[in-house]
């Protein structure tokens, strides 16, 4: 799967819905406190590679530990399919849950685990 592609996400209601280009060559399962909660299986991408279609109103912020990831979720169905904030370097990113992209076979991804709970 490393040919770039544009894929759409939601939430379950579809009140949010996005476009993000990736090639999903990196997906990463997180062991912190709200990934593993969450079940997330979460690839990265800069700002231009993301489009907020539609559900800005909809998103509500959640975050924790040193604050620089804002952890949004649908304030109508709980579901949190992407967060923003700095990555490394203090570059905007996006973290992307490819649970909530459609047309991707999870079967196929190679999921790296990353010991988030040591950040």
């Amino acid at each position: 799967m490393a040919e770039a592609k544009t894929y759409a996400g939601s939430c379950h209601c579809g009140n949010v819905r996005y476009q993000v280009e990736t090639d999903l060559a990196q997906v990463i399962q997180c062991n912190c406190s709200i990934c593993s909660r969450t079940g997330a299986l979460l690839t990265f991408v800069k700002p231009e590679q993301f489009k907020l279609e539609s559900g800005e109103g909809h998103l509500t912020d959640y975050q924790f530990n040193r604050k620089n990831v804002h952890h949004l979720f649908c304030s109508t169905c709980g579901i949190r399919s992407f967060a923003r904030g700095t990555g490394p370097g203090d570059q905007p990113m996006y973290a992307i849950n490819i649970r909530c992209l459609e047309d991707v076979d999870l079967a196929k991804l190679n999921v790296t685990q990353v010991d988030g709970k040591s950040f």
